[in-house]
């Protein structure tokens, strides 16, 4: 099983330590930010499978933080946490509710989804040869 890297961005305690081990056996490895800030320092150095902002940044700051990383080029799935029910982040790959069981579920489909995207140009490719 491979891991996943996730960059969590979070302004509070976004994953109690009870969360965080499940995710661990899972296969997700997550690299705190605790600010924006952090979170492009982090986005330049690293490799990420996956972005995940929390519901305590603001609606604007998600969106900003979104659009630097499109910026980049980078097709990195971003799911951002809903601070309140029923709140859609459309600049996001997925929204999804706090506290949501469908948190785990959305984010591997969504992976799914970016394996694909990664894998088609290399086919592609091999095939124009």
């Amino acid at each position: 099983m491979s891991t996943i890297v996730v960059l969590a961005v979070c302004l509070d305690q976004f994953f109690p330590g009870a969360e965080a081990s499940t995710w661990k056996s899972a296969g997700y490895f997550f690299v705190p930010a605790p600010s924006i800030k952090e979170a492009i320092k982090h986005f330049k150095a690293g490799d990420f499978d996956l972005v995940l902002l929390g519901h305590s940044i603001p609606v604007e700051s998600r969106e900003r933080l979104t659009y630097l990383i499109r910026a980049t080029a980078s097709h990195v799935p971003v799911v951002c946490i809903a601070g309140s029910l029923g709140q859609q982040d459309s600049f996001a790959d997925a929204t999804f509710a706090q506290g949501s069981t469908d948190l785990f579920t959305g984010m591997g489909e969504l992976l799914k989804g970016y394996t694909r995207v990664r894998a088609v140009p290399a086919i592609l490719y091999a095939t124009a040869t």
